[in-house]
């Protein structure tokens, strides 16, 4: 299904704009992610998408050519996934899948033929007579697909789906929910304010900040071409490299850089892996910090710019906090975007 949005804006009882008008197109079969941080306005623009939130005077909601603005929710045929999953604890997982199934009043036949299909799609046969409590959270996060995905929705919506999960589980069930709404083949809208599950999920990625879609485009396309420089931060982590611009050269505190073009009126931004140790490297530095990651190093460094810089290491063995070091960047590694408010 593709969907349309068209000048969805919310403005809240005294005047608090929670999204401003806001465009969006999203083709068939596409996982879009909404990232952003808490208050960009991404869960307002996915329950007004659902029909759970009315949207300004103005707005337009088109599912595969159809206008749904006004349509209720229960009319829109949408599945939702919600953060704590909402599961009904007193059935079996078969008993939860089911539901949406049987509030359509459909035969007893087609609900098990539909039954069989979702719980074979998510591994779920040796649990189906299980109670709820008994499950793990990836299958609990399983379960919750499988009920939304039963009754066949126009369109799948997931509110921060792994958010409750702890940092290792996150990591495991996120490339598993990947392969699940792919083999689903279903639209599928996620909001979420982790770049990295955005990343890892999402053929595209829309990253909205102060209740507007500050860019969208593929993984890949904002990390290496962000448009802001709160693009740049939110995406990959971009540190600031404050200093003088003239032309197509950075002056910093601790060196000089080359840019990868003139850049005058823009501010230059870094990311941690793409500052090397090196001998003969242009900028000094005094490392300030070092924590040990496993695959890397992170150094704090301090005195090639003036905010502290965050560079990964990949050698053996790290310098030491308190010893000068000499750092490089290839030009091709600077960002270079326009000096606006969210840069400052």
């Amino acid at each position: 299904m593709t969907l349309t949005l068209r000048n969805i804006a919310k403005t809240f009882a005294g005047g608090t704009r929670a999204l401003l008008p806001t465009d969006l197109e999203i083709n068939k079969g596409e996982i879009v992610s909404l990232l952003g941080p808490s208050g960009c306005g991404k869960s307002t623009l996915l329950r007004i998408i659902a029909g759970l939130e009315t949207a300004d005077p103005g707005a337009a909601i088109h599912f595969d050519g159809e206008d749904v603005t006004a349509q209720p929710v229960e009319s829109r045929k949408v599945g939702m996934v919600f953060q704590s999953y909402a599961l009904f604890p007193n059935m079996s997982v078969r008993g939860n899948i089911a539901y949406g199934l049987k509030m359509q009043k459909l035969p007893k036949s087609e609900i098990k033929a539909r039954l069989d299909e979702v719980i074979t799609l998510c591994q779920l046969e040796k649990y189906v007579s299980q109670p709820i409590a008994s499950l793990s959270g990836g299958q609990r996060q399983r379960v919750a697909l499988a009920r939304a995905f039963a009754p066949r929705p126009r369109l799948l919506l997931l509110d921060e789906p792994l958010s409750a999960l702890d940092a290792a589980l996150r990591t495991q069930l996120r490339d598993e929910l990947a392969q699940l709404l792919r083999n689903f083949g279903i639209t599928a809208i996620f909001v979420t304010h982790d770049q990295n599950e955005a990343m890892a999920i999402a053929d595209r990625v829309a990253v909205m900040s102060h209740g507007k879609v500050a860019q969208i485009g593929t993984p890949e396309a904002l990390y290496r071409n962000p448009d802001t420089a709160f693009v740049a931060r939110f995406v990959g982590d971009a540190q600031p490299l404050v200093g003088q611009i003239e032309g197509n050269m950075l002056y910093l505190e601790g060196g000089t850089l080359p840019l990868p073009r003139a850049a005058e009126g823009h501010q230059a931004f870094v990311r941690a892996e793409d500052i090397r140790l090196e001998p003969q490297g242009p900028l000094c530095a005094r490392v300030e910090a070092v924590t040990f990651l496993g695959a890397h190093y992170r150094i704090a460094l301090t005195g090639a710019a003036k905010e502290t810089l965050f560079a990964l290491y990949g050698g053996l063995n790290a310098p030491n906090p308190g010893d000068t070091v000499r750092l490089a960047i290839a030009p091709q590694s600077i960002l270079t975007l326009p000096a606006d408010k969210e840069a400052a």
